[in-house]
């Protein structure tokens, strides 16, 4: 997989965090922009209010099981039920997959992307059998990053989660993407001292540049690439 250019939007972080149905809107019109190629491949990077999302595999036992504390909304992701919030880089890349579509091979290169990333703080990350995402090994496994993905006209949608430094107690009222069986962890947690996300974008914007065989990239504000959802 190559992309010609790659453009990162920082959608909004900390006190500018993300409201769910505002990030979805922003993402809904990027990529129909990108499917009429009116756009280039765009990521958005930012950080969320805290939300649950529910992905279509969400079962009525992975839901919440005491007062939530905010929001649970389902979407139209694969996979099952997370958390997004402060402390979580979130990162929706919104990129035209060459021909014949090969939705696995992306989901590779994006845990490949938070493997090299973790790596880069000192972290041992590893792929779980069965499971996608990326997950720190032990008794039991935790789980540092979340993939869940879509793809419409042969665009992306959707992407990755990468806990830096995120109130975990958030993960304690659910199920985790539906496992049971395993824990939550983040880049803090594991490393002994704090790793914001102001830290951890720039790891990421190089290492999912090579992920995805880009040839250029390029940074560019929210306005610039949706000017529909200027205030009028």
């Amino acid at each position: 997989m190559g992309v010609r250019e790659l453009i990162y939007v920082h959608a909004g972080f900390g006190e500018r965090a993300v409201p769910y149905p505002a990030g979805w809107e922003l993402q809904r019109r990027t990529h129909a922009r990108r499917a009429a190629d009116e756009l280039p491949d765009t990521v958005l990077l930012l950080e969320h209010e805290p939300v649950y999302t529910a992905g279509k595999r969400t079962g009525a036992l992975d839901r919440p099981f005491t007062d939530p504390g905010a929001p649970v909304i389902d979407v139209d992701r694969g996979g099952k039920i997370t958390w997004h919030g402060p402390g979580q880089l979130t990162g929706y890349p919104i990129v035209k997959l060459p021909d014949p579509i090969d939705v696995l091979d992306y989901v590779h290169r994006l845990e490949e992307m938070m493997m090299q990333v973790c790596a880069e703080f000192g972290l041992q990350t590893v792929r779980v059998e069965g499971r996608s995402g990326l997950w720190v090994p032990g008794t039991p496994d935790r789980k540092i990053g979340s993939i869940g993905v879509r793809v419409s006209r042969g665009v992306t949608m959707h992407g990755f989660m990468l806990n830096c430094d995120c109130d975990m107690s958030w993960f304690d009222r659910i199920v985790p993407c539906g496992i049971s069986d395993a824990g939550s962890t983040s880049l803090t947690r594991e490393l002994g001292r704090q790793v914001t996300v102001a830290e951890t974008v720039p790891l990421v914007e190089r290492h999912l540049a090579k992920a995805l065989g880009a040839a250029e990239t390029f940074h560019r504000t929210r306005a610039q690439i949706d000017p529909a959802g200027r205030p009028r």
